[in-house]
């Protein structure tokens, strides 16, 4: 038997993901702004309510969206091709942008190393 309240019940779902890719940032004037590469990790965020089948989204159909939208794009690639100054925090806007249409988003983290990482919520 359904349980009325939980279509009422809001959650955020988060789901983390890995991709190694090469940058460089030519308009940063610190060693940066040399090629290198990272190993990224992140974090997508999506927020909505519980379905009849007591899911927000199916992790299975959210890393498939994933995977197809961002990290067959962006993985063992040379960033600069895709994203114009490719720091940490023009690739979660692009990421969100990826995203926007195929998933209710609520937010994107990505790490550029283990202890340094960006969050961005879509707001302009």
């Amino acid at each position: 038997m359904k349980n009325k309240q939980d279509s009422t019940k809001t959650m955020v779902l988060c789901n983390e993901f890995q991709f190694d890719a090469a940058h460089s940032l030519p308009n940063y004037k610190g060693k940066c702004k040399n090629l290198h590469g990272h190993t990224y990790k992140i974090r997508v965020c999506v927020k909505g309510h519980v379905n009849e089948e007591g899911f927000v989204i199916d992790f299975s159909e959210l890393k498939n969206i994933v995977t197809k939208k961002v990290l067959d794009i962006l993985d063992h690639t040379y960033l600069n091709d895709i994203i114009k100054q490719p720091t940490a925090e023009n690739t979660a806007i692009w990421i969100w942008v990826q995203l926007k249409d195929s998933l209710p988003l609520h937010e994107i983290w990505v790490w550029e190393t283990p202890t340094s990482f960006v969050i961005f919520r879509g707001e302009k």
